[in-house]
């Protein structure tokens, strides 16, 4: 094979600059059993948007052990890229790679960065295997591990950041992670099933506003299951068989919610001047909410009950994509069951976060209401 031939001598750099570690079977979220030399010292990570993990872990340089990633977080997140990017500029300055998806990722510059690991989100490993490249990268002896945030979150994300903690040799912080997000679920959904209150009919309505098509949103996990862990019903369950799909303005209309939430981000890159709901890290909330109070005028969310009683709703849309839904789940369990939930804060439930695992200091623009006053 010409590929193999032409790549032989990186593949003997990257042995023999291999120093002392243990050399163990990591499990990942796949079922695969994949050898890694532990701990890792050089990562690349398939997404960009991994450092949310990884930052949980590596709290005092999210960014000391990544020698290469995705260049997604700049374009899908650009108020956390910034806000990382002020505290260590050096992120500027890491290799990017093209994604697996779209066939843009280099396997060449990725041997000749010498990772001990690359780590890539489950959704790209149909991707990942048809373009060979995971046959690519074993070849070369670089252990390929799949987590996953996005496709089935609330099944995979304690085994993720299991197996994140294992790979990095920080275990017990990785599990004082978890038992934090855990508890903050378990209160919610204890409280639930003690009260039974009515739930509340949800459309979750997935990047609302980016582009004209109405309406993406999610099936049986993600954020559809994160709606009805803060106890609403889903409408697009029965709808969407799987994590992500669409359903029609006419299926909105006819299951006329009683609640409405969108997911937004700050998407110039993708859709430039778009409709889209700008959260984030230090959102301008008072464009936020202008911005959402618009999305309202489209055809399927005219006359339905979340419109005519002011429960419409947006939250950051990358709370889809990292181990931060727990604090996601409050803020909607406040919004549907306002009385059961009085004394539930999710913003200080999410600084909380910030000041324990996280080396950035939290700042608000998460979370809108149209009845918001919202300020800057």
């Amino acid at each position: 094979m010409k590929f193999y031939g032409a790549i032989a001598a990186l593949a003997m750099m990257v042995a023999g600059t291999a120093q002392a570690a243990d050399s163990v079977k990591v499990t990942d979220v796949a079922g695969r059993e994949v050898t890694v030399e532990l701990p890792v010292e050089r990562v690349i990570l398939g997404e960009g948007r991994l450092i949310y993990g990884l930052a949980t872990l590596d709290s005092e340089d999210p960014f000391a052990r990544v020698v290469g990633w995705k260049d997604d977080l700049k374009k899908a997140d650009p108020q956390t890229y910034d806000i990382y990017a002020a505290k260590y500029p050096r992120i500027d300055d890491i290799p990017t790679f093209g994604g697996m998806k779209d066939g843009t990722f280099d396997v060449e510059q990725a041997i000749a960065l010498k990772p001990d690991v690359v780590i890539m989100n489950l959704e790209a490993k149909g991707a990942t295997e048809d373009g060979g490249y995971d046959d690519k990268l074993a070849a070369v002896g670089i252990p390929l591990v799949y987590i996953d945030f996005r496709e089935a979150p609330m099944k995979n994300t304690e085994t993720s950041m299991k197996i994140l903690g294992q790979l990095t040799g920080k275990e017990d912080r990785a599990a004082e992670f978890i038992k934090f997000r855990a508890d903050h679920i378990q209160n919610v959904l204890d409280r639930i099933a003690k009260a039974n209150p009515e739930k509340p009919q949800v459309f979750i309505e997935r990047a609302a506003g980016y582009s004209e098509e109405c309406c993406m949103s999610f099936g049986n996990e993600n954020f559809g299951t994160m709606v009805e862990m803060a106890g609403g019903v889903n409408i697009a369950a029965a709808i969407i068989p799987g994590t992500f799909g669409t359903i029609n303005p006419e299926q909105v209309v006819a299951s006329n919610p009683d609640q409405f939430v969108g997911t937004g981000a700050s998407w110039e890159a993708y859709s430039p001047g778009g409709a889209w709901v700008g959260l984030g890290p230090d959102a301008d909330m008072v464009e936020a909410r202008r911005k959402l109070v618009g999305l309202m005028e489209r055809p399927a969310f005219t006359g339905i009950k979340a419109v005519e009683n002011g429960q419409i709703h947006a939250v950051w849309h990358q709370f889809y994509n990292s181990p931060y839904q727990f604090v996601v789940i409050e803020k909607m369990a406040k919004w549907f069951h306002p009385d059961l939930f009085a004394d539930l804060d999710a913003e200080a439930t999410f600084k909380e976060l910030h000041d324990r695992f996280l080396p950035l200091d939290y700042q608000p623009g998460y979370f809108i209401s149209v009845t918001d006053s919202a300020t800057n």
